[in-house]
This record gives structure tokens, C-alpha cells and sequence, in this order.
């Protein structure tokens, strides 16, 4: 079991990622179709996840887009365990976004990126209500120094997300550069990453990211002591390695294989208090996927 200290990491883990979940998935995929399995631990339940995500960039005028699309995901749960409580309502999760951004130059070296994400989260169980839905939203500022001989790429911004509770924006940052022709890497949140590229096709990395989700339960569960679950969330902070096979600067095949160095699944009353710890123990994860990308 995770020690107090590590629970309130834990928490402001779920913030982090509850704010910046928005820019992990929607600003530089044109296409992605994704696989993600965390298999079964001492807790009993094994996930999978299935991911599909399509954003369209529309030119507007000189270095002006229009950008949408939408992105889904699917969670499925394997329960090997018996729950004081009936589980089936939580067999499947469903999380819809529709994206809608605008990025436009206002520098020679700066970009300006909005992006607008309306989301339904929900187990569906009686169509859609109120509690389905969330709000994301961002407003990003991008510097990229492709022309140098060691490009880095610089985003600084504010990101809002409904799910946290917190009435105001929380900051976003994130850094890459080239610093060698055959190294790289990342530092932010949601993820940080080491990159070897071998090649133009062959590349391989190390990467530590914050993954996780925040779903409404329609027909709350009764669960003991007489308290009601209202929603279901998981928070977790990966390390694992992983290759890509880039076809062209943008195409490419990925997999990733790690582990949750923390994690925490959790159901949550109408307050989104903590009622009831389901998996907090770190676990084996792993990915894979195909993407076409900016970057």
C-alpha cells in the first residue's frame, strides 16, 4: 500500500495530469491509432485501452490554421478479484473529445497556439448527462528554432481542465532540442524524454510520462460504509523504453514497455474524495501504436 506521503504526491500527480491532459494528445497528431495494456497485478484487474484520434488543419491565411478533429478512447476492465460492490457498471469507460484550435505567427520565432476541448466522460450507461461533461482548454505560446545548427522547440502557456476542480489555469511548459545529430530530448509535463536516433527510420528512447483518466459513473455505486462512487479516476507516473520506425519525418510505428512507478486508481465520491483505492501498487505497461505527427 502507498505510504500517506506518497498518497498526497499522488494527488498532486492527478492535478498535473487532469490540467495537461489536453496538450499530451491534441496538438501535434494528425492521426493516431493506439493500443494500451496494463496487465493484470496483485490487485486483480488487468486494463486495456484503445485509442483513436484524427485532427484536420484548415489554412486560414498566411501562417494561420483552423485545426479540428476529435480523439476517443475506450477502457476496458478485467476483474480476477471479488469487490464489495458491482463492478459490471465499470467494465467499460468511454472518454469523447472534440478539439477545435487556432494557431497563428505572431513573431518570426513564436507561434500562438488556443486549443478548445469540449469532452463527454462516462461509463454511458443511460445516455448522456450532465456530469459527462468536461471542459479543456489552453492557450499556448511556441518558439521553434528549426534553423539552428541544434534545434529546440520551447512551449510556455496556461492549460485550464474542468476535471480538477481548480477554478483557475495551471502553467504548461515543455522543451525539446537536438543538442547532437544523433541525440535528443524533452523536459515538461506531461512527459520527458532521452532519444537515440540511429537513423531517419530507426529511433529509439527513454521516457518518463504522466498517464491517466477521469470518468463521471452513471448509476452511482453503493459502496461501504454508505458511501456513493460518482466517478472513477487513474493516475500514474510511467518509465519505460521504447522504438520507433519512422517511414518519413512524419509517419511512424511506436511501442513502448515500462512501468508505473506510481499509481493510483481510485473511485470518488460526488466531491471527487477519495472513497475507495482500487489499484495502488505500480504495474507493468505497455503500448503500441501508429501516428502521423508535426513533430
Amino acid at each position: 500500500m502507498i505510504i500517506p506521503s506518497l498518497q498526497r504526491s499522488m494527488t498532486v500527480l492527478f492535478l498535473f495530469f487532469v490540467s495537461f491532459c489536453s496538450l499530451q494528445g491534441q496538438t501535434t497528431d494528425l492521426f493516431r491509432l493506439e493500443y494500451t495494456v496494463i496487465p493484470e497485478n496483485q490487485f486483480g484487474i488487468r486494463t486495456n485501452r484503445y485509442r483513436a484520434a484524427v485532427n484536420v488543419p484548415v489554412k486560414l491565411g498566411e501562417e494561420r490554421y483552423l485545426v479540428t478533429g476529435m480523439e476517443y478512447n475506450r477502457y476496458e476492465f478485467e476483474f480476477d478479484v471479488a469487490l464489495p460492490f458491482e463492478v459490471q457498471t465499470l467494465e467499460r469507460l468511454h472518454i469523447v473529445d472534440l478539439n477545435l484550435g487556432y494557431i497563428c505567427k505572431i513573431h518570426p520565432d513564436w507561434r500562438m497556439v488556443t486549443i478548445l476541448t469540449p469532452r463527454l466522460a462516462s461509463n454511458f450507461e443511460r445516455g448522456i448527462d450532465n456530469n459527462d461533461f468536461l471542459i479543456n482548454g489552453s492557450l499556448l505560446f511556441w518558439k521553434d528554432m528549426a534553423s539552428k545548427e541544434k534545434p529546440e522547440r520551447l512551449i510556455l502557456g496556461l492549460s485550464f481542465n474542468s476535471a480538477t476542480g481548480l477554478p483557475y489555469p495551471l502553467p504548461v511548459i515543455n522543451y525539446n532540442k537536438r543538442f547532437h545529430p544523433k541525440w535528443s530530448y524533452t523536459l515538461g509535463i506531461p512527459r520527458m524524454d532521452f532519444k537515440y536516433h540511429l537513423n531517419d527510420t530507426h529511433e529509439f528512447q527513454s521516457v518518463l510520462f504522466l498517464d491517466g483518466y477521469f470518468v463521471n459513473i452513471q448509476n452511482e455505486i453503493a459502496l461501504p460504509d454508505d458511501i456513493v462512487g460518482a466517478s472513477i479516476s487513474l493516475s500514474a507516473l510511467v518509465g519505460a523504453v521504447g522504438y520507433q520506425y519512422k517511414f518519413n519525418k512524419m509517419i511512424s510505428l511506436y511501442a513502448l514497455a515500462g512501468y508505473s512507478i506510481i499509481q493510483e486508481g481510485l473511485i470518488r465520491d460526488g466531491n471527487r474524495n477519495r472513497a475507495f483505492t482500487l489499484n495502488d501498487e505500480g504495474n507493468f505497461y505497455l503500448r503500441t501504436g501508429f501516428k502521423i505527427a508535426i513533430f
